[in-house]
């Protein structure tokens, strides 16, 4: 009998073991994956999760409604008193007063909300740029309310997408969809917390696709155009050419979409996530029938760019250009009306090199007719800097076929975020930074650190001239090897004194000090 109470015991400790080490494994290997990978595993190790057949023709969303719910969150956020004063971009300004989130300046701290989803179990979650950009405090209550301090991993201003995370396992997900899929016509969900409503659904149908309302980008083009209310644009002489970095090519929807839905899921009725709602055209702040959605297709793409790099790697075709229509064809005096003119070609590009010129109408990109600027944006921004894509353009009548290699983009300080919490002061440093590979610690000597990619506006980084490219060795003397070496180094301050050490892009050493308010 004791013989085989052994036995049993053996065995039962052997089998915690395997088990024990199977997900540790485990772990390993899915910190490695992207979120699309992520949401394979979990979905193929959830067999309950019920498969969704597309109601549509019964018209009934009930399923598709609780499959999706449990994983769209509500996000609040507190600013300080020069986050959001004057010194607001333009993009900042024109989306806080489509979606009415802007508050009036006063001396107080200011709260805004918005909507987020849940795209990987241990955390992770998408929203819009607009919705976490300049904050201080990012508060995330889930569909069970339960709350949650969030920290930004990255953001895209080119895209109004922004990552996010809180600190959570075995969260519920949305499945990703396949934006390409949808149809103009079909019928989708809108998932978020208009006016602070939580969990709130409505339904629509797909009004169009690849639609562009100039609204993305436009404080990059401030030296170059003048834009007016409409989102038209009027275009300044310029020495020097710029490629586009804002990227529009929106799902337009009629589902209800208000203030508070921004970051919140359209979805089909399957239940996949094919689009995060982003704005809605509206001269009151309030929904009148046009709302816009990025497709997911092209944010899985800037998603996993900013887990993976720590800030979006982004190929520029290299070409600035017109949407042709009977107008624009009469002043440019040609008769073709459908294309993209190219008005100027910038120096050194893509474009440049593959032999593209002023004056060439852009008529396919990777063998798909162009009608707008979205059949070019949408196709080049899933791309990454040293991939190929096929234009076509008309050049004297004659069609001729191009492959340009995409440029990436010098690095550059960009946009967002500020205080006791971990997760606030991390917010503060207004940076993403990704482990140092092997080749970066024999250029800088050093055993280990972090990279800066990414510098937000306004943040401690920022303030301090910490550029993109510097590495953070030290963190109040703890060495930091990854960013939940950061975590821990600013967790429980002593003093209230951050005091950040490590190499600036060319080598120079630094030690920075900053003072947290307690």
């Amino acid at each position: 009998m004791k013989k085989f109470g052994l036995t049993l015991l053996t065995a039962f400790v052997g089998g915690a073991m395997a088990l024990g080490t199977y997900k540790v494994l485990e772990n390993r290997h899915t910190d490695n994956m992207s979120f699309e990978d992520k949401q394979k595993v979990y979905f193929a190790n959830n067999p309950m999760t019920p498969a969704i057949t597309s109601s549509a023709g019964e018209v009934d969303f009930t399923q598709a409604a609780a499959a999706v719910t449990p994983a769209v969150v509500y996000i609040r956020t507190t600013y300080n008193n020069t986050a959001k004063n004057d010194e607001q971009d333009q993009m900042q300004r024109m989306f806080g007063d489509m979606f009415g989130q802007r508050m009036p300046s006063q001396r107080m701290p200011q709260m805004a909300s918005g909507s987020g989803v849940i795209i990987s179990p241990d955390g992770y979650i998408v929203t819009n740029n607009h919705v976490v950009e300049k904050a201080d405090k990012i508060q995330i209550t889930t569909n069970d309310h339960r709350t949650f301090k969030a920290k930004v991993i990255g953001t895209d201003p080119n895209t109004d997408l922004a990552l996010i995370k809180i600190d959570a396992t075995d969260l519920p997900i949305i499945k990703f969809g396949n934006s390409d899929d949808a149809k103009v016509g079909e019928w989708v969900l809108a998932v978020g917390n208009p006016f602070n409503l939580t969990s709130t659904v409505t339904a629509g149908i797909v009004s169009a696709k690849g639609r562009g309302i100039g609204i993305i980008g436009s404080q990059d083009d401030e030296q170059q155009q003048q834009q007016n209310p409409f989102g038209m644009r009027t275009q300044r002489q310029s020495q020097t050419p710029q490629p586009r970095k804002g990227i529009e090519s929106f799902i337009q929807t009629d589902a209800a979409i208000n203030p508070g839905n921004s970051g919140g899921a359209l979805v089909n009725t399957k239940g996949e996530l094919i689009g995060i709602n982003s704005a809605i055209a509206s001269e009151t702040g309030s929904y009148v029938g046009y709302g816009f959605a990025i497709p997911i297709n092209l944010a899985k793409k800037v998603l996993n760019d900013i887990q993976k790099y720590g800030v979006v790697k982004r190929g520029f075709v290299g070409v600035q250009f017109q949407e042709l229509n009977p107008d624009a064809a009469e002043a440019l005096h040609i008769d073709k009306t459908v294309g993209l003119y190219v008005s100027d070609v910038v120096p050194g590009s893509g474009a440049e090199q593959a032999g593209l010129k002023k004056g060439d109408i852009i008529t396919k990109v990777a063998g798909n007719t162009v009608y707008e600027s979205s059949d070019l944006e949408e196709p080049v921004g899933r791309l990454q800097p040293g991939d190929k894509i096929n234009i076509t353009v008309l050049r004297d009548g004659e069609p001729k076929n191009f492959s340009v290699t995409l440029k990436g983009e010098a690095p550059v300080a960009r946009t967002a975020v500020v205080s006791k919490s971990a997760e606030e002061l991390y917010n503060r440093l207004g940076a993403s930074f990704v482990t140092l590979s092997p080749a970066q610690k024999a250029k800088f000597h050093v055993m280990g650190g972090v990279l800066v990619t990414q510098v937000r506006q306004g943040g401690m980084f920022d303030d301090f001239d910490v550029a993109v490219g510097s590495v953070i060795t030290n963190i109040n003397r703890q060495p930091i090897n990854s960013v939940a070496d950061i975590d821990k180094a600013i967790t429980n301050l002593k003093n209230g004194n951050v005091i950040i050490s490590g190499y600036s892009p060319d080598g120079t050493r630094f030690n920075n000090s900053f003072m947290v308010a307690q």
